[in-house]
């Protein structure tokens, strides 16, 4: 979430955080001045800090995979560089640097997606090798894009025109354009998919109207009205775990939730009630007007709303399912969580039933503006290696690396597309002896037995995982195949999930985390 002090003016700092639910809305990631937080969602009661790291400061992006162990940070201090965590051993993975500012990271089971201000980078999520640059894109200053999470299918949505509001639909598993939808005629502002990736809602800089569309097919199923009265910035779209319900938050004090039915009633109840009735004079009566005012007239209205305590900042909302009620999450910019629960059958007004603080006193002062996801970086930056050059900084002791057929000064130009076969001899494999699990470059006994403790900890997982794994099997495997599970923690901090797929040989550019 993006707060509106210092925004859109380059070199002003300004004080900045974010905030951001996983794929499945059971975590919440908070970054702030001094670091960032992980907090699970499993219960309304309590509010369980499951990791805390003050190691990067003035963090602006940071996502993570689903259950998982893998988080994606991205600070201010150097904003052209991600880095990639492994959070629960407390090391860094990799981390990649790209040719200009990193405004928005999305991530999935089989893609990882970076977006800079004119052009997209698209990995595979399980070796990190670069699959497709997407140069020339429309400019998209504040980052706004949405990747599906569905296991099947990997669409990638992001706006196709900077004056008008049309969305262009982009398969990451085939890597071609499926579709270019035309949603409004204002630029967007907000883009969503549902779990199943088989509907993308939308809303443009009026903030007026929300729009549902069939995807791949890019059809209009559903059309949303949230006012009439004045126009408001929608910082946040998100889908009910089946799709039956959208939210939709802005810089007001209402939170909208549009239920999506259509409803044929039968002829006894058109006979019998007035609504009815005046639902069918309506109907009647809209097609002898102008095709705008009919479409006013055909628009249906919010389901349930939520009136928040201040309006005029941001924040980012969600609707997942705890302890068997849906509830409806409001992260708002001022470091605070309200958790509402909502009546799926009758809606209106939704009843407040939590409020957490998600920042301490000492820190409010950092983290009372949160950006939204993708929001536009008015931090000052400082330079930092371009993508071809560089994926990590050296460790001591550690020789320097480049990639083959790029020189150490000059690196890949902004924009050139950099070879899928230039990564097939890449300083780095993920899977080499001394990468899993990275220590601290010393020469000692201690070192050295904390990896072999590490090594064999490893090595019984995998055993458990598919009773045939062993100690020098595991050297070979690829550490990011771990993420590839649905993990899914449970109340005794245990790990569930099956293994969707691996690719054991594979090697990226990148180079490992300072040990």
């Amino acid at each position: 979430m993006e707060g509106a002090d210092g925004a859109g003016e380059p070199g002003r700092r300004r004080q900045f955080g974010c905030a951001s639910f996983n794929q499945d809305s059971t975590s919440l990631a908070l970054g702030t001045r001094s670091g960032y937080q992980l907090f699970s969602l499993t219960s309304v009661e309590k509010l369980d800090c499951i990791h805390e790291s003050a190691n990067t400061p003035d963090v602006y992006i940071v996502e993570r995979l689903f259950s998982s162990s893998l988080m994606v940070v991205v600070s201010a201090a150097m904003p052209q560089r991600m880095n990639i965590y492994h959070f629960k051993k407390g090391t860094e993975i990799c981390n990649y640097s790209y040719p200009s500012s990193i405004l928005s990271v999305k991530l999935n089971r089989q893609r990882l997606v970076v977006f800079l201000e004119e052009s997209i980078y698209v990995h595979n999520i399980k070796d990190m090798k670069l699959l497709k640059t997407l140069l020339d894109t429309p400019s998209n200053p504040s980052g706004l894009c949405a990747l599906s999470t569905n296991q099947s299918s990997s669409y990638l949505a992001y706006p196709g025109s900077v004056t008008s509001g049309d969305i262009v639909v982009h398969d990451t598993n085939s890597l071609s354009t499926v579709t270019t939808i035309p949603a409004h005629d204002s630029p967007l502002a907000a883009l969503a998919f549902n779990a199943s990736a088989t509907k993308l809602a939308s809303a443009s800089v009026k903030g007026t109207v929300i729009r549902v569309f069939s995807v791949p097919e890019g059809e209009r199923l559903f059309e949303f009205r949230r006012g009439m009265k004045r126009y408001v910035n929608i910082s946040s779209l998100s889908f009910s775990s089946d799709a039956q319900f959208l939210c939709a938050s802005s810089n007001t004090e209402t939170v909208h939730i549009f239920k999506l039915e259509q409803l044929e009633p039968s002829a006894e109840d058109e006979a019998a009630t007035w609504t009815a009735y005046m639902g069918k004079m309506f109907s009647a009566a809209s097609s002898y007007l102008p095709g705008p005012v009919s479409g006013m007239m055909s628009q249906d209205r919010a389901f349930a709303t939520v009136h928040l305590l201040s309006s005029g900042q941001r924040n980012v909302c969600t609707l997942v399912r705890i302890q068997r009620l849906l509830r409806l999450l409001v992260a708002t910019a001022d470091g605070q969580l309200f958790i509402y629960n909502v009546d799926p059958q009758d809606g209106g007004e939704c009843q407040l039933a939590y409020k957490h603080r998600l920042v301490g006193v000492d820190d409010e002062t950092h983290s009372g503006e949160m950006q939204s996801e993708g929001g536009q970086l008015t931090q000052e930056t400082h330079s930092s290696p371009s993508y071809a050059e560089t994926a990590a900084l050296p460790a001591s002791g550690h020789a320097t690396a480049t990639l083959t057929g790029y020189s150490e000064e000059g690196g890949a130009k902004q924009g050139d597309v950099i070879p899928e076969h230039e990564f097939a001899v890449g300083p780095v494999c993920l899977d080499d002896e001394n990468e899993f699990p990275p220590v601290s470059n010393q020469k000692s006994v201690l070192a050295a037995a904390g990896l072999e403790m590490a090594r064999a900890e490893c090595g019984e997982r995998e055993r458990e995982r598919d009773g045939q794994a062993s100690a020098g099997e595991m050297n070979r495997r690829n550490p990011f195949s771990e993420f590839q599970h649905e993990k899914r923690e449970t109340p005794e901090g245990k790990q569930t999930g099956d293994l969707i797929s691996s690719e054991n040989e594979s090697v990226y550019s990148g180079k490992p985390a300072d040990r």
